[in-house]
């Protein structure tokens, strides 16, 4: 039982892991954090694994995707997984390579691209920085470039709205380009200055250089060893992956502080909730293996080896069951049998001034409990069955159950549960939490439901 301490203290948590969370990068580096400090060791994909029951292991996939498992007392063949699912990434905007525009008076904005399908107009008049991965050459070894996960870590960034003098007509309506309209100024330099930034490659690569050469990052190898006496130089810097992100830092708001508010609540809520319930059946004895699966890409497809779309859980499980059962070639499709799946990803939750956009007797409220989707053509892996467990969890969990279905004439999305059944023929559910201004700069959630959310995955755990 969760108690009203101990959800203060998660909520506590939720708040600065999503504000320590820049990037789906960020994200892999917290929930690893979280997961080595109880215990849990890594397994690299290149390696022999040996598993013992009862044993906590993690898995990275190229830095955005890392998988948890929790070995249960019996074999996967005959007591299957019990898998939670939901994804690192959400919208925002990508710093293309060669990205400086340069301006009159020396002014110097981005070239950016949009990754995901975002709510653009709510980007403009933000103080926006810049977080993600940079490699640097690894003169003996090619193929495995030195990695630096960095975070400017303050407004460096902001994208300015066209007066309304020039555009009287914005509030019917604006249609955006992200090539025209999206393009972040970080400032105005003189020509000495810009001179000198161009010989490093332009602005944004010396600041990298600058940012990394000051030790405000740790610069390893690719064997993970820590390189603290080299000078990287603008030869060395081969290529990044930089997100832009909102700066203004994750709270709660209401008169009795009954939501939180943060940039990417879709999906890392889910994500956290789920390692809350990873973390927090650790020490339990379990008859099944337990395994949070949180993977990259699913606001673009999950069509990347990280993806849901990619057989990368597949083979988790299947090497979980050659190590488990050698030489069974059945161990994998019965393990298969016995298991099930929660996909957790974020629902829309009822908006007071939208009513005519939901569905008239489906549609979830913020603070009614955890939400199971559904759809008629199978945008969710969600059936009666995957259904029934997940209402029976809640039950069991003491928390309320919702249900969410598009408007009948309103087209929906997809997410990992429907896209993870093209790789694993598998029980399972889509469930997430009602939020409002879903891939907003700044999305909207109960209290409660994370709490509640929590609950269930845990009792699903044990």
């Amino acid at each position: 039982m969760i108690s009203k301490n101990n959800s203060k203290e998660i909520i506590s948590r939720l708040l600065q892991m999503l504000d320590e969370s820049k990037c789906n990068f960020w994200a892999v580096e917290v929930v690893k954090r979280e997961l080595l400090a109880k215990g849990f060791s890594e397994l690299k994909e290149a390696d022999e694994w040996k598993l013992e029951p009862g044993g906590c292991y993690f898995v990275e996939k190229n830095g955005t995707a890392i998988f948890a498992l929790k070995v249960g007392k019996e074999d996967l063949r005959s007591a299957g997984a019990r898998i939670i699912s939901a994804h690192t990434d959400s919208p925002c905007f990508k710093l293309k390579p060669n990205c400086e525009i340069y301006g009159d008076g020396g002014v110097v904005s981005l070239n950016v691209e949009k990754y995901g399908g975002g709510i653009m107009y709510t980007w403009f008049d933000r103080p926006l920085s810049m977080a993600g991965r940079v490699s640097i050459a690894n003169q003996e070894d090619p193929l495995h470039p030195i990695t630096v996960i960095l975070d400017f870590k303050q407004p460096i960034a902001t994208i300015p709205h066209l007066a309304i003098h020039f555009n009287r007509a914005v509030n019917e309506g604006n249609p955006l380009s992200v090539q025209k309209d999206m393009k972040p100024v970080v400032g105005y330099f003189n020509p000495e200055q810009i001179e000198e930034f161009k010989r490093n490659g332009g602005v944004i690569r010396s600041k990298i250089l600058e940012h990394i050469n000051s030790g405000n990052c740790h610069v390893e190898d690719s064997m993970g060893q820590l390189i603290s006496d080299r000078k990287i130089t603008a030869d060395d810097l081969i290529d990044y992956e930089l997100s832009l992100y909102p700066c203004e830092p994750a709270g709660l708001v209401g008169l009795e502080h009954e939501y939180f508010q943060s940039a990417r609540i879709d999906d890392l809520s889910m994500a956290f909730a789920g390692l809350e319930a990873m973390l927090d059946t650790a020490d339990s004895e379990c008859n099944s293996t337990g395994i949070l699966a949180l993977f990259d890409n699913e606001e673009t497809g999950s069509a990347t080896k990280q993806g849901a779309h990619s057989p990368v859980l597949r083979h988790i499980l299947e090497r979980i069951c050659a190590v488990q059962n050698p030489g069974d070639a059945q161990a994998f499709h019965r393990a298969i049998a016995h298991s099930f799946m929660i996909s957790a990803d974020d629902a829309h939750g009822w908006h007071p001034n939208y009513n005519e956009k939901y569905d008239p007797t489906n549609h979830p409220v913020l603070g009614g409990g955890p939400v199971v989707k559904i759809n008629a053509n199978c945008k969710y892996m969600t059936d009666s069955d995957g259904a029934s467990v997940f209402r029976q969890l809640c039950k069991k969990a003491g928390v309320g159950c919702q249900y969410f279905v598009n408007h009948a004439d309103v087209a929906g999305g997809s997410t990992l549960g429907n896209i993870s059944s093209v790789q694993l023929d598998i029980r399972g559910v889509d469930v997430g939490n009602a939020i409002w201004a879903m891939h907003s700069a700044r999305e909207t959630a109960a209290v409660s439901d994370h709490i509640d959310m929590v609950k269930v995955l845990t009792e699903f755990l044990k």
